[in-house]
């Protein structure tokens, strides 16, 4: 599990090798079965995730009762609510496993501990929350400005292994659609 956490560090960001130690140390490997919550509504969020293998979302409950799905997230990466677990405040967000997952997670005190002993790891943080940012800005511009058929083509294009692997209902809430209207969109795909 480690090694696969190690390699995704080393992808973009100059990691010394004697700060592996440290992150063996700090990250606790976790499996979890499917529909498992793993992090609840109405708490602070203990955890920042890194995902082996599984498919996680990020959802929360509206005012009529109905699951809103906001992210959905497969290996590699990193996954939590994100500000409140920066700011350790209270979330709206509840974090699901969607299919069985193997993840690695690390508490914001010691993630803060490791990014103390290591500029390494400090440099990769920002650029794991700053691609996090970018991401969620950019999600919101394509919920306002591509229709509902071009949101379900580009998830198809860019994340083919979600269709594969999450289920309508959750696609559908994170398309900012109802998963009848997604049905309809693949169908006119498929003909």
């Amino acid at each position: 599990m480690y090694d696969k956490l190690l390699q995704y560090i080393r992808s973009g960001h100059d990691f010394p090798q004697k700060e592996t130690e440290a992150v063996r140390k700090y990250f606790e490997p976790v499996v979890f079965s499917k529909n498992t919550v793993i992090e609840k509504a109405g708490k602070v969020p203990q955890y920042l995730y890194y995902i082996v293998s599984g498919y996680l979302r990020l959802f929360y409950t509206d005012q009529n009762g109905s699951e809103v799905t906001t992210h959905i997230n497969c290996p590699p990466g990193f996954f939590t609510s994100y500000s409140d677990f920066i700011n350790a405040a209270v979330s709206e967000n509840n974090v699901e496993c969607i299919t069985d997952a193997a993840l690695l997670r690390i508490s914001k005190e010691n993630l803060d501990i490791l990014i103390s002993k290591s500029q390494a790891m400090k440099d990769f943080s920002i650029s794991v929350f700053q691609q996090s940012i970018a991401y969620n800005e950019n999600r919101s511009k394509e919920l306002s400005v591509l229709n509902a058929e071009q949101r379900y083509l580009k998830l198809m294009k860019d994340y083919p292994e979600i269709i594969h692997n999450v289920p309508i209902q959750y696609i559908a809430s994170f398309l900012g659609m109802k998963p009848e209207s997604l049905s309809r969109i693949r169908r006119k795909i498929i003909n």
